[in-house]
């Protein structure tokens, strides 16, 4: 018979012992699993994030992408960066603090969002109705300006394409207040660089204009720039950035790399110590159940070497044990962690202010054969002790020991 034949053997005759191990194993892989999904999970689901807008570039005043500095004479940079030989399109985007006015009832305040471009610049994604090029009316009527609207708004408030609502801007450090203007729904959609229960409504440039009372300073948040194929957007990144001193512009590799190094080391931290307390926890559980076992059958291990049973068959047989159990109960360990990783996920987007289209646990290859590679060094390093105390166990004192207890 071959070793694995007698480690197959040896499992079903201990079954309960068995089982215990396939289970501490898939429960412990299922954790160690999530961890290695969660080291770069963020990352890659802000890179998907960055990379689905369709734009490749980011534009921001000095102050970088994340202090929002307004970027000045954005009308005229927007033509110089449109000139751009390397530079296929460009679009801007406005944001204002503004409140949605209902007759009796108090105001809801809104992120009013500008964007030059109908499609959203991937600053949103449509569920229902159009973008902001759609129909505004039966007969397109020029006094409203079109809307999209994140859904959590558009269920709180029971609106709908072809819902009509007021909204008025706020102004920061003043008393005042723009008056008040009609907008109607083209659109609902999920904006998920934003928060998931935030309300927003996205407009055209000239509906974010009249909502400013139809005079607004020539500025932008952000632009957006999508680099010619033939250029690559690092060529692009240095042609825009000559145009002015004031600009820091980056492509979606430096935004993601940027945010890697600084907002999502915490969580790989995290992942890293997780990781390796799951695989010692995974370690000490083979290992100690191994050990029971050869502990439990020296006399049969001691009756195998007499019956003339080579050394190198015993421990072949002791490491195919402990590659089943291992083995097994790492598959197992992959539906658990992928049901885990769905619960903890949902638990942890809870928290206040982060983006709705972020994840924190992300299936890639990479985590699939560390997991594996985790459980093979488990297996070989646990079983370690017992070949030693099966191959170096003297037979006669071992026989003796046995028939007189």
């Amino acid at each position: 018979m071959t070793a694995f034949g007698l480690a197959w053997r040896t499992a079903r005759r201990y079954r309960a012992r068995a089982v215990l191990a396939v289970v501490g194993v898939a429960v412990i892989g299922a954790l160690n699993f999530d961890m290695l999904m969660l080291s770069n999970g963020l990352l890659i689901s802000f890179a998907d994030l960055v990379n689905s807008t369709g734009y490749d570039i980011r534009i921001a005043g000095s102050a970088g992408l994340l202090a929002r500095q307004p970027i000045d004479n954005a009308a005229a940079l927007m033509t110089q960066i449109a000139a751009l030989p390397e530079v296929a399109s460009v679009a801007m985007m406005r944001t204002a603090t503004a409140a949605v006015i209902r007759p009796n009832r108090p105001a809801d305040g809104v992120e009013l969002i500008g964007s030059s471009d109908p499609a959203g610049l991937g600053i949103w994604r449509s569920l229902t109705g159009s973008n902001l090029d759609g129909q505004v009316g039966p007969a397109g009527d020029p006094s409203l300006a079109p809307a999209v609207i994140a859904r959590p708004m558009a269920d709180r408030l029971k609106l709908a394409p072809g819902s009509t609502f007021n909204i008025r801007v706020r102004i920061s450090g003043s008393l005042s207040a723009m008056p008040a203007i009609p907008l109607r729904v083209v659109g609902i959609a999920d904006f998920p660089f934003e928060s998931q229960d935030s309300f927003l409504v996205a407009t055209t440039m000239e509906g974010f204009r009249r909502a400013h009372g139809g005079v607004m300073n020539d500025q932008a948040e952000f632009m957006f720039a999508q680099s010619r194929p033939s250029a690559g957007p690092d060529a692009a990144v240095a042609a825009i950035a000559k145009l002015r001193q004031d600009l820091r512009v980056f492509s979606n590799e430096q935004v993601v790399a940027n945010f890697g190094r600084n907002a999502f080391t915490y969580f790989r931290q995290i992942s890293v110590v997780l990781s390796t307390t799951t695989g010692a926890f995974s370690f000490l559980l083979v290992a100690t159940l191994l050990t029971v076992s050869v502990n439990q059958r020296l006399g049969e291990v001691a009756a195998l070497r007499a019956l003339g049973i080579a050394r190198r068959r015993i421990a072949a047989t002791l490491l195919w044990e402990a590659a089943l159990l291992v083995g097994i109960g790492g598959l197992f360990a992959l539906p658990l962690g992928e049901l885990l990783a769905m619960v903890l996920d949902r638990i942890l987007r809870r928290m206040p202010g982060l983006p709705a289209g972020l994840h924190f646990f992300v299936f890639e290859r990479q985590s699939l054969v560390l997991h594996a590679a985790v459980l093979v060094a488990t297996a070989v390093v646990a079983s370690i002790y017992p070949v030693w105390l099966a191959v170096r166990l003297p037979i006669a004192q071992t026989l003796r020991q046995e028939v007189v207890s």
